[in-house]
């Protein structure tokens, strides 16, 4: 079987312990490419059906199903190699709300070939909580505003999500402090990365 085409560090971690805020910092270190899959998911027009669809399953704090999920995925790529904002040869995904189950990991592992798995770890869920909140207000995302929503995402990260760690060897694995600071957290990553 051929290599897959993509290299890829995976973010992993419940909802608010700042995969997004540190995918972002390592999107602008030369020769990373951020990818969010939520952030593919705000970007669609929510007037048209493919937003509307999507829209459905993020407000209720479910998956998006995985043909769907795969198809977005895959046209985001497709722009970002058309755009040349990435390049198979030398750059390196940080991809950030993808795999999000085990179904995922099996077709993505014919298209990425990870180097890393940071799993970003938090004690303390009500200061998860207490973020996305913050988060809500700040940036006006609604998946965010319902702690009801919340808790089920909660649910669902720990039912689907979590166990894929268990699909990656345990080499490629950073464990990574949540309740740092932004800047303590980067830091963290940054050793972590220079290690491999």
């Amino acid at each position: 079987m051929p290599e897959p085409p993509y290299r890829a560090v995976l973010l992993f971690g419940a909802p608010g312990v700042g995969k997004g805020t540190q995918g972002q910092r390592l999107g602008r270190l030369p020769h990373f490419v951020h990818l969010s899959t939520g952030e593919m998911f705000r970007s669609l027009d929510t007037n048209s059906p493919l937003g509307r669809e999507v829209r459905n399953y993020t407000e209720r704090g479910e998956l998006v199903p995985d043909e769907l999920t795969i198809r977005i995925f895959r046209d985001a790529m497709q722009r970002l190699i058309a755009s040349h904002r990435f390049d198979a040869k030398q750059d390196t995904l940080v991809l950030d709300g993808i795999p999000r189950n085990i179904n995922q990991c099996r077709i993505l592992d014919r298209e990425i070939r990870v180097v890393r798995v940071l799993h970003f770890v938090s004690s303390n869920e009500e200061a998860m909580v207490a973020r996305m909140k913050r988060r809500a207000q700040l940036e006006g995302r609604k998946d965010d505003a319902d702690e009801t929503v919340i808790r089920h995402r909660f649910e669902v990260y720990r039912r689907e999500t979590e166990p894929l760690l268990g699909h990656y060897r345990s080499d490629l694995i950073l464990e990574i402090d949540a309740l740092g600071t932004p800047d303590e957290v980067a830091a963290a990553i940054e050793k972590g990365l220079l290690k491999k």
